[in-house]
């Protein structure tokens, strides 16, 4: 069922200064909502309990989208903070439509993906999928208990466990770095010396404490979905009023890390790139400041409940949605594979 209001929409959205955030802000203005934001700065701050309650009594509609940017070092300060900007603000926002007069109607909660195992043989639905284990689907699984828990009967509870979003962000961006350091080819998972930073965390830590590898030669499934998409599914969310419960925010046209690679060669006019072996890539990602997780894990989520309820995908398919991405910093297109 689509809900139509009769009037401009109250809209609270946390985490609003990403790049997901800031498209989300942009679109809900464009569509006549009074959109006000949570965060370091914004109307109300993280600091501010009081604020941050006066703006979600009344509100229509609540996304959250805060978390420190995992597009870094998996250092033992840099873990904990991604656990925890996820799950303290998540709490925060709870309190506050918990004790609202006038709860929001829908909350969206961003989530990940990457909650999934890693899975090279099917697809993973948010019905039939299987949730993984160590660090990066911990913190998920933290999220989204500290999301659902509780009754708020007058809220609808949607977690966007969203895919990697291609568009002028930094998961596009470390890709196209890759290719312009001479590693444009498939990223190869192999041997590498044992750590520790993708060990389990939080109140139930799950996984090996030491890292592991897996036999894949670059046919790693990539799922992805276009900035465009995550704006146009969000508010399809916003107005059905029959779906909550976890929606995956992906592409139905699942890639592999060779066709990515591929892909990201022939929008960046690079016609070789290098294979990169894990023992390559994981000094290579150090230097970025990055993880190669992000591109040895095999992430293959279907968006079941999408798909169900008849959203139609702008972007469907990798290759067109990277040269949107090249189209749209047109005619800056150098700066976007030099960046």
């Amino acid at each position: 069922m689509t809900s139509s209001p009769a009037a401009p929409r109250r809209v609270v959205i946390a985490g609003a200064s990403g790049f997901v955030g800031q498209a989300l802000v942009a679109a809900f203005r464009e569509d006549g909502d009074e959109v006000a934001t949570v965060g370091r700065t914004g109307t109300a701050t993280w600091t501010d309990p009081a604020g941050i309650a006066r703006l979600v009594d009344g509100a229509d509609v609540l996304v959250n989208l805060a978390g420190r940017i995992v597009s870094c070092r998996y250092t033992d300060a840099n873990r904990d903070e991604i656990l925890n900007s996820r799950f303290d603000t998540t709490r925060a926002l709870h309190r506050a439509v918990r004790d609202a007069v006038h709860p929001p109607r829908v909350w969206m909660n961003a989530s990940t993906a990457t909650i999934y195992r890693h899975e090279t043989e099917s697809g993973n639905d948010e019905v039939d999928g299987v949730i993984g284990e160590g660090f990066s689907v911990d913190v998920a699984t933290s999220w989204e208990r500290a999301f659902f828990d509780g009754e708020l009967p007058t809220t609808r509870r949607v977690a966007l466990r969203m895919a990697i979003v291609l568009g002028d962000g930094p998961a596009t961006r470390m890709l196209l770095a890759l290719g312009r350091l001479g590693l444009g080819g498939p990223q190869i998972d192999s041997w590498w010396f044992p750590h520790r930073r993708y060990r389990g965390i939080g109140a139930r830590p799950s996984g090996p404490a030491w890292s592991s590898w897996h036999r894949t030669r670059g046919r790693q499934r990539f799922s992805w979905i276009h900035i465009d998409d995550v704006v146009a599914s969000v508010r399809f969310l916003r107005d059905r009023d029959d779906i909550a419960g976890p929606v995956n925010l992906s592409a139905p046209g699942v890639s592999d890390n060779r066709t990515l690679m591929h892909e990201v060669r022939r929008v960046a006019g690079m016609p070789v790139g290098l294979p990169a072996f894990r023992w390559m890539l994981d000094p290579a990602m150090a230097v970025l400041r990055n993880e190669p997780e992000l591109v040895l894990k095999s992430r293959w989520a279907v968006p079941g409940v999408l798909t169900r309820a008849g959203f139609a995908f702008a972007y469907d398919e990798l290759g067109p949605a990277l040269d949107a991405v090249a189209s749209q910093r047109r005619p800056r297109a150098r700066d976007l594979f030099s960046s």
